[in-house]
């Protein structure tokens, strides 16, 4: 389970399964870049860590990091990303 808590406009606080919590910070030119405002930020959010538990444990994600860093680890991330939403 994933639960996604805006902290203010570009941070948001990730909790993974009750067990590990991450703080992640989203651009609103990055936001749009990836949803053309079709989706929350919140769902943009959520669905980037079902993508990133389909390939890591939530212990190997990152604690704090800015949500385009995703792609400098896995460069289907945007494509995939896109489709999911």
């Amino acid at each position: 389970m994933i639960t996604v808590e805006k902290i203010n406009d570009t941070t948001f606080k990730v909790t993974v399964q009750g067990r590990t919590t991450h703080r992640v910070t989203l651009s609103p030119s990055y936001y749009k870049k990836l949803t053309h405002n079709n989706a929350t930020p919140e769902k943009l959010i959520e669905k980037s860590f079902e993508f990133l538990l389909q390939r890591e444990s939530n212990t190997s994600i990152l604690s704090r990091f800015d949500l385009p860093i995703i792609n400098q680890y896995f460069p289907e991330y945007e494509s995939t990303i896109q489709n999911m939403l």
